[in-house]
């Protein structure tokens, strides 16, 4: 078997593993680990139980990686704003979707990540967080990051997580590795600003959430 073929086998055999709700999740092999990775876009969260990482690039946006530290169960998320608006509480909590377009914001975002790690196995006792994220990017909304970096500090603390390490703020956009098995986490600044690419995503998909109505499903536990 090629290599070409043996990579995709692998891919393919972990989208089969994966939990149902993250079948439809981007999943490349990443040669330089020789793994899978799973990389998530704004408003999308993953979760796993297997030695998978989950990647994502972030401008104002901001994401959580939170696992149980004993169990290795874990995931992220990737969230533009902080709380939702009046309209997000009168959600049908019954009838919604449980991957939906309410993780674009960052209560929904926490919590659709941690029940569905505590649904999974995760105890609460053990879980620990690395947040990312925040960046000054977005021209006319230059107070966007920092409002994600106070809701996510004030979230976790709230929730007695504990925050093991952070990178935020400044004024770059960062690439971001997570690997729930072992906790650990790689972050990349991208300092050259000539490439758009990330900024016109984020505000497009900024532009985008006051157009659209909330909805998703939150179960606790």
């Amino acid at each position: 078997m090629n290599i070409y073929k043996k990579t995709n086998a692998q891919v393919d055999e972990c989208i089969k593993r994966c939990l149902p709700e993250f079948k439809h999740i981007n999943h490349y092999w990443d040669k330089d680990r020789e793994m899978v990775v799973a990389k998530i876009l704004p408003g999308e969260f993953y979760i796993t139980r297997e030695n998978v990482g989950i990647a994502t690039t972030l401008g104002s946006c901001v994401s959580a990686c939170i696992w149980d530290n004993r169990t290795g169960i874990g995931g992220m998320n990737h969230f533009m704003l902080p709380l939702t608006t009046q309209q997000a509480h009168e959600v049908d909590w019954g009838k919604r979707g449980l991957t939906s377009d309410a993780t674009r914001y960052g209560n929904f975002a926490m919590e659709h990540l941690i029940n569905l790690i505590l649904k999974n196995g995760g105890r609460r006792f053990n879980l620990r967080a690395k947040v990312f994220g925040g960046g000054k990017v977005l021209k006319g909304m230059s107070d966007v990051g920092e409002r994600n970096i106070d809701f996510v500090l004030s979230y976790l603390a709230t929730e007695n997580i504990l925050i093991e390490s952070s990178n935020l703020g400044e004024f770059h956009p960062r690439k971001v590795m997570f690997f729930p098995e072992t906790g650990r986490a790689f972050v990349k600044a991208i300092e050259n600003m000539h490439n758009d690419t990330i900024v016109n995503r984020e505000t497009a998909y900024s532009s985008s959430l006051n157009k659209d109505d909330v909805s998703g499903d939150v179960e606790l536990f």
